[in-house]
């Protein structure tokens, strides 16, 4: 009989069972050490070393402060076997628990990961990986080659899947070892025979299940990322577990976590489609239901409209806004040219009050020579010329004495 629990029908807030995990897990796992594969290196702008370790089965996220680091750092490798030594602690504002590493030992003395990032720069750069050479996968396969052990899970978990979700299919079983050197050859080999059946398979799945860096290097070879790119059927590469990346996955033409997985994206559930199918009919026929509806509406109100039974309503309101316009354009118009007239009258008393007429009217005169230049100055005259002075009503013909 299960022992009833202390805290049963007890509530807690997040921060209090965060921090009593918190508090029981840094109590009990403290000076441990923790063997397992790097992956996801990363080191931070403080200097603090971030980290996660794995197997076949799980993953713990690590972290090495910037003073360990100092000394340890160069001992964590991405891809390489180590372990670590620390102690457990939780960050209890993200609820994470991790393992914060003092010392860190390397056990993977081989070189496997500088080799496989050797050979990802270099297919990489001969466009291997890129998006625009990936082939789609087909919605509806009926052949599936599956290219794996016939041995292992991984073939297992694929046929379950496929027969559960899809009965009818045809499944092609082309078996090859998975691990070993004679692996890549072999995996190379049912590439390129899957693509010589006929009829032709309309997808692969090529994969295994999990692993060490070890036991998946025969997905790294470049004798294999050549098959796969070559291939002129989709290939899906299913290899490891969710965690394992391998240069299969990178060239491929979709990368599924794991077999089982590939098996689910590759096909789709007959019930489910069925549901689909049914579910697009319906909403087909309340869309076209929706647009009668919706053109019925418009067409009654276009002839219930006042405009079909008199016309003349479109043209009364716009007459009555052009007369409505004349008037304001007739008043506007009037306006101004009462405005003009009077500034033009104003300007013409200023101009005769200025003019030489309105001088002489006054009792001044104008005094010229013969050749019309007018007189300013004594000195402009000489004694004995004759002149002759404009006043109002004429002119006085004279001589200078």
């Amino acid at each position: 009989m299960e022992p009833e629990s202390p805290f049963r029908g007890q509530v807690f807030t997040v921060t209090a069972i965060t921090l009593a995990v918190k508090q029981m897990l840094e109590g009990v796992f403290r000076g441990i050490f923790v063997e397992g594969e790097v992956s996801n290196l990363r080191t931070a702008a403080s200097g603090h070393i971030y980290f996660d370790l794995k197997d076949r089965e799980a993953l713990l996220s690590g972290v090495m402060f910037r003073w360990d680091a100092k000394k340890y750092g160069d001992q964590l490798q991405e891809g390489m076997q180590v372990r670590v030594g620390g102690d457990f602690s939780c960050y209890a504002k993200q609820g994470r628990y991790q393992i914060a590493a003092k010392t860190a030992e390397l056990l993977t003395k081989g070189n496997l990961f500088a080799e496989f990032e050797k050979l990802k720069k270099k297919l990489e750069s001969e466009g291997l990986f890129a998006p625009e050479h990936k082939q789609e996968i087909p919605a509806y396969p009926q052949r599936i080659a599956v290219i794996t052990s016939p041995t292992g899970a991984a073939v297992r978990d694929i046929l379950s899947v496929l027969k559960r979700r899809s009965p009818h299919l045809e499944i092609l079983i082309i078996p090859t070892l998975v691990q070993g050197d004679e692996a890549a050859p072999q995996i190379a080999q049912a590439v390129e025979d899957a693509n010589h059946f006929t009829p032709k398979p309309d997808v692969i799945l090529l994969g295994r299940g999990g692993g060490s860096l070890e036991d998946l290097w025969a997905f790294n070879e470049e004798i294999v990322a050549r098959a796969i790119f070559k291939s002129k059927i989709p290939v899906i590469s299913c290899v490891g577990h969710e965690v394992d990346f391998t240069i299969a996955d990178f060239v491929a033409d979709l990368r599924a976590p794991t077999p089982s997985a590939a098996a689910e994206l590759v096909v789709k559930n007959s019930q489910n489609t069925q549901e689909h199918i049914a579910d697009l009919q319906k909403r087909l026929l309340q869309a076209v239901h929706l647009f009668y509806e919706r053109a019925k509406r418009r067409y009654d109100l276009a002839v219930n409209s006042p405009v079909f039974k008199r016309p003349s309503v479109l043209t009364q309101e716009k007459e009555l806004q052009l007369d409505d316009l004349t008037s304001r354009l007739e008043t506007a118009y009037a306006q101004k040219t009462t405005q003009f007239e009077t500034r033009l009258e104003l300007a013409t008393q200023k101009l005769n009050a200025l003019g030489p007429q309105a001088v002489l009217k006054r009792g001044y005169s104008i005094t010229r020579k013969k050749d019309g230049s007018v007189i300013s100055r004594v000195g402009q005259t000489q004694s004995g010329e004759e002149i002759y002075v404009q006043v109002q009503d004429g002119m006085i013909y004279t001589q200078v004495k």
